[in-house]
């Protein structure tokens, strides 16, 4: 057999046998519609190695990525394409059934709108129905210093949706917005009513919005009406001085009630993909109790407060959090995959409810 056919046989049957292995469970979950993926900032640090041209590197494109992601026992994955040939991706994630959900940067300005439509468009070719985008890649409590700036910011996230929703609806691509430590999933969640397209959605990310003390269960109960996709995360708190850390953790190790999370999500929208996120990193500090970090939101500080010190008492880790400051590249990498390989194994099993 040549060697392509036989790397495809053997793509074709790795891939097989994990959609076998998942499937019966979804079922009886009654999500028929589901699949198991996994994000680019599951595998952030492989990418930061590949950018920095580690030997150790096991992929170094969005098709070696999809190709890895199938290996760990993804269907899915969720990227930016990354240079990739559009088509290429598109023929590679059909012919072993699988799953693509691209990412987009969203324009601010009427002359960034033609990039963005040539970035929808690629995704498109490449298979997308929906891809991922943020407002922001900056964290609330730290890039916006008061009330007015925070308005600024609102505003200037309705003159976004208000630019991309023709585009999307004239390639027939939905956007999945994350709630990514911007806005609170009230203040999202109006959004999207304002918003009014079957083109603009959320994803749920289902640990963010704990940096900005909301319970899961308020998060979830806000966003789940209007998601399109899901980054799947466990997590874990611990207090310290300044108000404490916020840690993704293995599924299965934080105090997050997975089931109970998937299973609202899933009721909303049963065709969701469920992309893992793992983030393998230090814990992020959330300064709750500094002078400024309610300074958006002041209300917050009297309604969320109490409860969410409260809820990290309440919660203790169960083991350590990861980390990375001071590891070998190595030795990082190789925690990465093995919490990503555990992650999607968990879904697997535990995520038939």
């Amino acid at each position: 057999m040549p060697a392509m056919n036989r790397r495809a046989f053997l793509e074709s049957a790795t891939c097989a046998a994990a959609l076998a292995a998942a499937r019966p469970l979804l079922a009886a979950a009654g999500a028929a519609g589901s699949r198991i993926g996994i994000c680019t900032f599951s595998c952030h640090q492989h990418w930061k190695a590949v950018g920095a041209k580690h030997a150790g590197v096991k992929f170094a494109d969005a098709a070696g990525f999809y190709r890895y992601a199938r290996e760990l026992g993804a269907e899915a994955v969720q990227t930016p394409l990354r240079g990739a040939e559009p088509r290429g991706i598109r023929e590679l994630v059909e012919r072993t059934g699988g799953y693509y959900e691209g990412e987009l940067r969203l324009p601010k300005t009427d002359t960034e709108l033609a990039a963005f439509e040539n970035e929808v468009r690629q995704s498109r070719e490449a298979g997308a129905t929906i891809a991922r985008a943020v407002f922001t890649n900056a964290r609330r409590y730290e890039a916006l210093r008061t009330r007015a700036e925070f308005e600024a910011f609102r505003q200037q996230s309705k003159r976004t949706l208000a630019l991309i929703e023709p585009v999307l609806r004239r390639h027939r691509l939905k956007v999945a917005i994350e709630n990514h430590k911007d806005h609170t999933a009230e203040e999202l969640a109006a959004l999207m009513k304002a918003a009014s397209s079957e083109w603009i959605g959320v994803l749920v990310d289902t640990g963010n919005n704990l940096a900005l003390l909301e319970t899961p269960e308020e998060t979830i109960a806000a966003l789940a009406p209007s998601a399109f996709s899901v980054h799947l995360k466990d997590m874990t708190v611990l207090a310290v001085d300044e108000g404490f850390l916020l840690s993704e953790v293995p599924l299965g190790s934080g105090f997050l009630d997975l089931p109970r999370i998937v299973g609202t999500l899933r009721k909303a929208n049963p065709a969701l993909v469920l992309n893992l996120e793992m983030a393998t990193r230090d814990p992020l500090r959330v300064p709750c109790l500094k002078d400024g970090f309610f300074a958006t939101f002041p209300d917050r500080k009297t309604s969320h407060l109490a409860a969410a010190l409260q809820r990290v008492k309440d919660n203790p880790p169960k083991a350590p959090a990861p980390t990375v400051s001071g590891k070998p590249t190595a030795q990082v990498l190789a925690e990465e995959e093995q919490h990503n390989r555990h992650g999607l194994g968990w879904m697997k099993q535990r995520l038939a409810i």
